[in-house]
């Protein structure tokens, strides 16, 4: 099936990667034990980007319900990260604000519908709100 989502499914992917990433990054530090909140979030939100990537990219009938979820576990994530000082911590919390804000918009979008003839199509559809 062709995707047509690549623009929200590219957020989702990239949030994923640097929450992966950041479960390294924060497994070797030297405070890792005062961080247990944070790791176990940051694998939380890989997780569930990871479903959530793949129900839209395959038009899964749970996809919006899933973006909700998504969004609400980006927003934990990114709030833990914003309490630690560090470059790499602030940098995820950016990420994972970013992805929460463009779960939310999918999953208030409306469903959509294939353009008319002579119609254009804007591969973002589900930002725009339907009259």
């Amino acid at each position: 099936m062709m995707n047509m989502y690549p623009p929200i499914v590219r957020v989702i992917q990239d949030c994923e990667a640097v929450c992966d990433h950041m479960v390294t990054h924060v497994g070797r530090m030297p405070d890792v034990q005062s961080r247990a909140a944070q790791l176990q979030l940051l694998r939380d939100c890989a997780d569930v980007c990871a479903l959530t990537a793949r129900y839209i990219a395959s038009d899964s009938r749970f996809s919006k319900e899933s973006a909700t979820f998504c969004a609400d576990v980006c927003e934990a994530c990114a709030a833990e990260c914003m309490r630690h000082a560090d470059q790499a911590s602030q940098h995820c919390a950016r990420v994972c604000c970013n992805c929460a804000r463009e779960c939310r918009a999918y999953a208030m979008a409306s469903p959509y519908v294939s353009p008319r003839p002579g119609q254009t199509f804007s591969p973002y559809w589900y930002m725009v709100p339907t009259m």
